[in-house]
């Protein structure tokens, strides 16, 4: 016999609740016959999460037993549950694997394929974005930049401009113009980047969420963000050695 599972979610004109959405499509994959009671007012939200003493919405109910919101609806069914503040490289390997696509994409544009070409492409591209990506709240990187980076702790204003100049500079290697300002400025932060991960992660030991991809991330800060470092160093002397 089917089990039945209770649902009561906020379901309103100004707000749809989507854990109550995900709560209801979990369900039904899981083979629960799903009675949806939607909260169609505040007024009403309120009234039941007082009536069951509960401070949210969602709320599963299971054999007349409250299991709980979202996630402990998948601590129930014994899935995994991801916790808001837990460390996660998705962001940082969605960003690399779109980026070496499009350089990909681009080295098909070209004559022949050489991998210098299309380090170029992936660097900059990379650069590009994450450039972006931190300037989409400059206050909330330059908090978490200042966690580790030896040259903004003293050159505070080194937080601000840093994503501007990592976006200017991937564009001038993507471009291929202004090579003699891009590779140096690319070479500089990519060595005070790659000094302060070091002395950051691997000397003082300390456990600290990367910049990287803006701030507020839960990116870890260490290998992935040294490696990023360091072809930003190594593609810039390459460019630099082309103009000597």
């Amino acid at each position: 016999m089917t089990q039945e599972a209770h649902l009561y979610r906020l379901a309103t004109q100004e707000h749809i609740c989507p854990f109550g959405l995900k709560a209801r499509a979990l369900l039904k994959r899981q083979g629960y016959k799903v009675i949806d009671h939607k909260l169609t007012s505040r007024e009403q939200a309120d009234k039941f999460k007082s009536q069951h003493e509960v401070g949210t919405t969602p709320q599963i109910f299971i054999e007349n037993k409250r299991i709980g919101g979202y996630e402990a609806l998948r601590a129930f069914l014994n899935l995994p549950v991801t916790h808001e503040k837990s460390k996660t490289y998705q962001p940082i390997i969605a960003i690399f694997g779109t980026t070496l696509l499009m350089a990909s994409s681009l080295m098909m544009l070209q004559p022949r394929f050489t991998l210098i070409a299309f380090m170029v492409f992936f660097v900059a591209l990379s650069m590009c974005v994450l450039g972006v990506m931190k300037l989409r709240d400059l206050e909330a990187f330059r908090h978490q930049f200042l966690g580790y980076d030896l040259l903004a702790q003293h050159w505070i204003f080194y937080a601000y401009l840093y994503p501007f100049i990592e976006t200017l500079a991937g564009i001038g290697m993507l471009s291929n113009t202004a090579t003699f300002f891009t590779a140096p400025i690319a070479l500089i932060i990519g060595l005070i980047g790659s000094i302060s991960v070091i002395k950051a992660v691997y000397i003082d030991k300390r456990e600290l969420s990367c910049a990287c991809v803006g701030g507020n991330s839960q990116v870890p800060l260490g290998f992935i963000s040294l490696t990023e470092n360091l072809m930003m160093v190594t593609l810039s002397t390459w460019m630099l050695s082309r103009l000597f």
